[in-house]
């Protein structure tokens, strides 16, 4: 898709351009991944968000605020919470990558997302990490039996995971919102 400009070629790339990298592309975007998951906000999820074992499910914890002020405006977060965990669910689950590069690339779609609202990437990181902190000096008292452990596994977090296994609750079950088709296989 990269080419190099011309004349003849640059009104036409800020044209493309438009459209590639834009807030209503990223809401166009945003709401797909919103109807194929089921969002929940009754668990207690380390990290802030996590999501369940078949990916269906997107959990985001039932302490983290659903809403920050930027610049006078009220921002409501947790659709950046949930492209980060849908697109990085969907490499390990899909592509099979190891949890720390899916992240990664997830961290990325997150800030392109905030970034297309219009907001610092700082200022909104600002927020996660004074949540995480937060959040993460509570008590686990109920952790979804179905939340994929990957990610602490792989950070090696045996205290975690115990304390999250101890405190697990049942989950009702949720039917896939739309059906997985990967083109060639």
């Amino acid at each position: 898709m990269y080419e190099k400009r011309t004349p003849a070629t640059s009104k036409r790339k800020r044209h493309v351009t438009a459209w590639l990298i834009s807030k209503e592309m990223m809401d166009h975007a945003l709401r797909s991944i919103r109807n194929r998951i089921h969002l929940e906000r009754n668990y207690d999820i380390p990290y802030l968000a996590g999501y369940s074992l078949e990916g269906h499910q997107i959990f985001i914890d039932r302490h983290m605020p659903k809403s920050f002020v930027y610049r006078g405006r009220r921002v409501q977060t947790d659709r950046f919470l949930v492209v980060h965990e849908a697109v990085e669910k969907s490499l390990i689950q899909l592509l099979g990558m190891h949890y720390l590069h899916a992240h990664q690339i997830a961290l990325h779609a997150e800030q392109a997302a905030v970034r297309a609202e219009g907001i610092e990437w700082a200022a909104y990181d600002d927020f996660m990490q004074d949540n995480i902190k937060v959040i993460g000096d509570e008590r686990l008292t109920q952790v979804p039996e179905n939340l994929d452990l990957t990610p602490y596994r792989d950070f090696h977090d045996t205290a975690e995971i115990r304390e999250m296994r101890k405190n697990m609750v049942p989950v009702p079950v949720v039917q896939a919102k739309h059906k997985i088709h990967i083109a060639g296989l």
